[in-house]
């Protein structure tokens, strides 16, 4: 063992582990859960520590023996080296100080072991320049837009998938429902396409909110004054991690508002709650679309995936739009975490950030890994029964809303009616009452005219 002390007083720590009396201790006061910090905001803070300690050493304020110290164990951690030593728990107090000091720990053991004679202070320089409050979020930031790409490549492809159906099933005519009731016909091409213009409008908003992520505090310090962070290092720092990662990211408009305040956090959560509720609402169409078969809607074949039940021989359940639907859940209650915590700040500093970015990069990476599951296991191969659609169309009474034009409003009841009550499609009534050519009974019912993508001359013309 060995003895470390700090403002709260002394405390013995196993000598094996590369961190220190911090971290010991928020792993002592944190045992909310055994999940640590994501891995994603871990490697963000090694960068940060990286830059700094270079940033650092050409501002002429830190020994540049130490700086290459600093170095040498920020990339031996980034190259997957001593991850047991990152510990500091997901969700805990004090702003993310555990992280922070998780890691400016384990780099000073790690420098200082290099240096054998040389000891490099966690605080007074791996953390020189800097405070937990502009480097923890910066981290935050650069964190979810990592974890970002997987997520738009998976909508990506999501949407191309609904195109290509919406064009396989073009010439699919089904019965429309508004409010689970029968409503005028469609296409399945319409509704797939429909769901990719959906999703389409997820990815923008993804995109576009994102985009507010790059502009960060690092610089800032305590509270956005820059206190204690030399002029070169605060014109410098933002530049030298987009050297070593290239994000994009540039310094915030304001400093102190950007410490402060998670507006453009809860904006980006947001954006995902709004792919959740609609990933959600069309797992919902594809469930009920799929249902049966025998006593269901029956019009979706999903691809069969495992077996349903424990009981009953042969049941196959839409296991892939079930959990794509608890995902969404999971990610809108997030949602209102993040509002929650982003609303709690106080003052000249957010203390909220942890659960704030532990509920973003587990919502993005959900996603992806949902859309991804539900794209190759379930939208790709999924089938219309055409069978089913026809007879469904042609015996819905509001199909025959196409012949109001031509039979006028009564008469066309009184077929609905009679169809109704004899189990007879309309387009069968017709024709055993000639109540109008075989051409024209064909003309209205075809798909082009149904769905309203073509339209019927006068009925005079049209007969002769």
């Amino acid at each position: 063992m060995r003895i470390e002390e700090d403002c709260i007083g002394k405390l013995a720590i196993d000598e094996d582990v590369l961190y220190g009396i911090h971290t010991t201790r928020a792993l002592t006061n944190f045992p909310i859960s055994t999940e640590r910090t994501d891995p994603l905001l871990f490697k963000s803070l090694i960068i940060i520590k990286k830059a700094a300690a270079q940033v650092n050493a050409a501002a002429g304020t830190l020994d540049v023996r130490k700086s290459r110290a600093i170095v040498a164990a920020c990339n031996s951690l980034l190259m997957g080296e001593h991850q047991d030593a990152l510990v500091a728990p997901a969700i805990q107090g004090s702003a993310g100080t555990s992280v922070n000091m998780n890691v400016n720990e384990v780099v000073a053991n790690l420098a200082s072991a290099e240096l054998k004679t040389i000891r490099v202070h966690p605080n007074d320089d791996v953390n020189q320049s800097q405070s937990t409050n502009d480097t923890y979020p910066t981290a935050g930031k650069m964190a979810a837009l990592q974890a970002l790409p997987p997520l738009k490549q998976a909508l990506t492809f999501l949407i191309k998938t609904l195109d290509a159906k919406a064009h396989e099933f073009a010439d699919v005519v089904k019965v429309g429902r508004t409010q689970l009731q029968d409503a005028v016909p469609t296409t399945y091409g319409h509704s797939f396409h429909a769901y990719a213009s959906l999703f389409r409008r997820d990815l923008a908003r993804l995109t576009r909110t994102a985009a507010d992520l790059q502009a960060v505090n690092l610089g800032g310090t305590a509270i956005g004054t820059g206190l204690n962070a030399s002029p070169y290092y605060r014109s410098h720092i933002i530049r030298q991690v987009n050297q070593l990662i290239d994000l994009q990211l540039k310094p915030a408009e304001d400093f102190i508002d950007a410490t402060q305040n998670c507006d453009v956090l809860v904006a980006f959560s947001g954006a995902m709650k709004g792919l959740a509720t609609d990933l959600s609402k069309v797992a919902n169409d594809l469930r009920l679309l799929s249902s049966g078969p025998q006593a269901g809607l029956n019009e979706l074949h999903l691809p069969a995936k495992q077996a349903g039940s424990s009981i009953m021989p042969g049941k196959v359940n839409p296991v892939i739009p079930e959990v794509v639907n608890q995902i969404a859940f999971q990610v809108i209650g997030q949602d209102v975490t993040i509002s929650m915590a982003a609303e709690a700040g106080q003052l000249e500093l957010n203390a909220f950030e942890p659960i704030i970015f532990r509920d973003l990069l587990q919502g993005e990476r959900y996603l992806a890994r949902g859309i991804a599951t539900l794209t190759s296991n379930c939208v790709a191969g999924l089938t219309v029964n055409r069978e089913q659609c026809e007879t469904a169309v042609h015996h819905s009474a509001i199909s025959a809303t196409v012949l109001s034009p031509y039979l006028g409003y009564e008469a066309t009841a009184r077929l609905i009616q009679h169809s109704m009550k004899q189990h007879v499609a309309i387009p069968d009534l017709l024709r055993s009452e000639h109540k109008l050519s075989a051409a024209m009974i064909a003309r209205l019912f075809s798909p082009m005219v149904m769905t309203n993508q073509e339209t019927v001359p006068d009925l005079s013309i049209a007969e002769k």
